[in-house]
């Protein structure tokens, strides 16, 4: 049975941190993880969060659970996804300057050195996180690099 990715990109109100501030400090900007991201590519899950490893990658996120101050829209979506489907695990986020600031050369721990993707191999423009990360770093310029996220989880 195949893994699948579910989430959301959220960025951070400008004035959260301010005392007047009353809103979700986060909100879910873009639409569903979906439509900009829809493989399952099992290397990239590794890479990033430590789900479905075959070839000893350290995740870069791996199991932090749902932020505590995720936004509504996205702890609803999640709690109705786990609710349904006892197969939803993993839930993790990354902020878009983890991502931004990766080393795009580190390869995994097993296997030939030669052989083994880098993760430029499986994250980079030209694979299936190319408009996820273009998204992302275009709200980075307005809301910052902290002020962006990707909330996920996998089933």
């Amino acid at each position: 049975m195949g893994t699948e990715i579910y989430g959301y990109i959220e960025a951070r109100h400008p004035p959260a941190h301010e005392d007047w501030y009353e809103g979700d400090p986060w909100t879910a900007v873009s639409i569903p993880l979906y439509p900009l991201y829809d493989e399952q590519d099992y290397e990239s899950f590794a890479c990033l969060f430590g789900v479905r490893d075959r070839l000893g990658w350290v995740p870069v996120a791996p199991g932090r659970g749902l932020p505590p101050d995720v936004s509504e829209p996205v702890r609803t979506d999640y709690e109705h996804a786990a609710r349904l489907d006892a197969a939803v695990h993993g839930c993790t986020w990354i902020s878009w300057a983890e991502l931004r600031d990766l080393d795009m050369t580190v390869r995994p721990g097993t296997g030939p050195a030669d052989a083994a993707p880098t993760r430029l191999d499986v994250l980079g423009p030209e694979t299936g996180w190319g408009p996820v990360l273009g998204v992302m770093a275009a709200l980075a310029r307005r809301f910052g690099a902290d002020g962006v996220r990707l909330v996920v989880w996998f089933d």
